[in-house]
């Protein structure tokens, strides 16, 4: 069973591609599990070496989803395509993130719908090639809530009405997922993301970026310029706890998704205060220096995070059998583990 990742080279592709070799099986069209043969990393560009594995084969695709080609080449539905049989799921993860879409407004249309249309019309066509609905996971964001309609707690049945293009983007490719799952083209599924912590790296273009920020660096002994005020509440998760999701996600029978099949993650809702408290508790802990969260008001940035939700209530989500992160100090374990300084 050949499986496809947009977006493979990125932190939640590579982390995805890594759990799906140690796990070795998903959830087939038969409906069964079934052993995987060869993954597949699409990316714009890659900096990590290709995984090893002694039964699956990992390849990494260097492209654009923007272009058609190169997405139906990927699926194995071209007539260029590599040799051997068309991926039979798709874990849809590349995105321009939201910083970048509020200043390219028409790469973001190009890049994260046109990208998504060719994803979802690559999948349609292993469909119409196979005879089996191709599986899709599409990770989407709770940046498709805000404006006039946003509850205190926000839910499935909240109204998406996003106050950013990207979530605008991300929103109306849920709707295109519940659509092309509805005529039968492929079988979809949609995880509505919360910020995902702890990332590592540099940071990158996305509004939430400082959420990842407020622990990374103060871990690494560095200052951390927060763009927001401390008592900003946003919702987080754990990437353990999403990947985990993303599969679990996939796994599930279609009988049991419905007519709507976008599902927001649970999360903590976390202030930088909170943050700060947790990494004290945590460094006390352990003996470890941290680094100071220094005020540095960003009006750009504090004007995207306040039109996005501060609560989200994945109850729905949680019925299906996806995971609920762990504790706030868990989660800041989990990147320790696997990528403070002693991980290296």
């Amino acid at each position: 069973m050949k499986v496809l990742i947009t977006g493979g080279g990125g932190f939640l592709g590579s982390q995805l591609c890594a759990k799906l070799l140690a796990r070795g099986t998903l959830v087939g069209p038969s409906g069964v599990p079934q052993p995987l043969t060869e993954i597949l990393l699409l990316d714009a560009a890659f900096a990590r070496p290709v995984p090893k594995h002694a039964t699956i084969r990992v390849t990494q695709l260097v492209g654009d989803i923007s272009d058609r080609f190169t997405v139906f080449a990927a699926g194995g539905v071209s007539s260029s395509a590599m040799p051997g049989a068309p991926v039979a799921s798709i874990f849809h993860l590349a995105s321009m993130v939201s910083g970048e879409c509020e200043e390219r407004f028409d790469d973001a249309l190009r890049v994260n719908l046109d990208g998504g249309r060719n994803v979802f019309e690559a999948a349609r066509a292993v469909t119409a090639t196979t005879g089996a609905r191709a599986r899709v996971v599409f990770a989407s964001s709770i940046a498709c809530y805000r404006g006039e309609t946003v509850s205190p707690v926000n839910t499935d049945t909240t109204k998406l009405t996003p106050r950013t293009t990207y979530g605008m983007t991300k929103a109306i490719c849920e709707l295109l997922v519940n659509d092309y799952s509805r005529k039968g083209f492929f079988d979809g599924r949609t995880a509505r993301l919360p910020t995902v912590i702890i990332r590592p790296g540099q940071p990158n273009a996305a509004a939430s970026s400082w959420a990842s920020g407020m622990f990374r660096e103060p871990l690494h002994g560095k200052p951390c310029a927060l763009p927001v005020c401390r008592d900003q509440g946003h919702p987080m998760t754990g990437y353990r706890t999403v990947i985990d999701s993303l599969i679990a996600l996939h796994e599930v029978s279609p009988a049991a998704l419905g007519d709507d099949r976008a599902y927001v993650l649970p999360a903590h809702t976390v202030t930088p205060a909170l943050a700060e408290a947790a990494l004290h508790m945590i460094a006390a802990a352990r003996g470890l220096p941290l680094g100071p969260i220094v005020d540095a008001p960003d009006a750009r940035i504090q004007g995207i995070v306040s039109n996005w939700p501060v609560r989200v209530d994945g109850a729905r989500a949680v019925a299906l059998g996806l995971p609920t992160p762990p504790d706030l100090v868990t989660l800041i374990a989990h990147y320790l583990e696997d990528f403070g300084p002693s991980a290296r």
